[in-house]
């Protein structure tokens, strides 16, 4: 069945999206993608969800192409069970090996349960897999700074020391979307310096470029870089 869906996708290919492609993931070797549009792909998610070729697809695992990751992780938004969501998430997280595969997949029924969805986070955050823990901060990220927001959810991510570039970015990424959507109770860890020095910095520069933190906010977190 994975035969059929990589000829699909070979026929949707685009050669100069690849080259783009490639370039922003330098952990993923050339030859594994393909060159799809994002929106080409999900397109095509969306075109067979729920059907048997879908499931039989998503049994399929280690995939041969990015775009088929890619595919497999829009496949599983489309879930609307949070117990089978989940389930499916577990099997395929092992075999994600780049940011844009991870980043990528925000299923929505995880929103609907967020005291399971963070039994699950704690998981994803003691794995030792690079993407894996991404993922959890991710999630942390998604559906943990608005209504949801708690101050013992700063400290989880605060906690997650990895030396790994893909972690500590998107460690970064979550404290600065913090710092813009909470302002006062982030604030103390860029204060306290409770990151690593180069997470922390890294936080100011993306808080800074965000369009959805004051400039008088911004002066004052510039004064914070080590």
């Amino acid at each position: 069945m994975e035969n059929n869906i990589s000829e699909r996708l070979l026929q949707l290919q685009d050669l100069k999206y690849k080259d783009f492609q490639c370039k922003l993931m330098p952990t993923v070797p050339v030859h594994k993608v393909i060159g799809v549009r994002t929106p080409v792909l999900r397109a095509f998610a969306k075109e067979i969800k729920g059907s048997c070729v879908a499931e039989d697809f998503l049994k399929e695992l280690p995939h041969k192409y990015y775009e088929e990751d890619n595919l497999h992780g829009f496949l599983i938004e489309y879930i609307k069970d949070f117990d089978k969501c989940i389930e499916e998430l577990d099997k395929f997280l092992p075999y994600v090996d780049n940011w844009a595969t991870c980043d990528s997949m925000t299923p929505k029924v995880l929103k609907k349960n967020p005291d399971k969805l963070l039994v699950k986070v704690d998981e994803w955050l003691a794995s030792n897999r690079t993407y894996t823990v991404r993922y959890g901060i991710k999630m942390l990220m998604n559906f943990y700074l608005d209504e949801e927001f708690d101050v013992k959810y700063l400290e989880k991510a605060a906690a997650v020391i990895m030396e790994d570039y893909y972690v500590q970015m998107m460690v970064a990424w979550y404290f600065a979307t913090a710092l813009a959507k909470q302002y006062e109770d982030t604030l103390p860890f860029i204060e306290k310096k409770r990151l690593p020095v180069w997470t922390h910095n890294k936080t100011i520069q993306k808080a800074v470029e965000s369009y959805r933190i004051s400039d008088e906010q911004k002066e004052y977190l510039r004064t914070y870089k080590i």
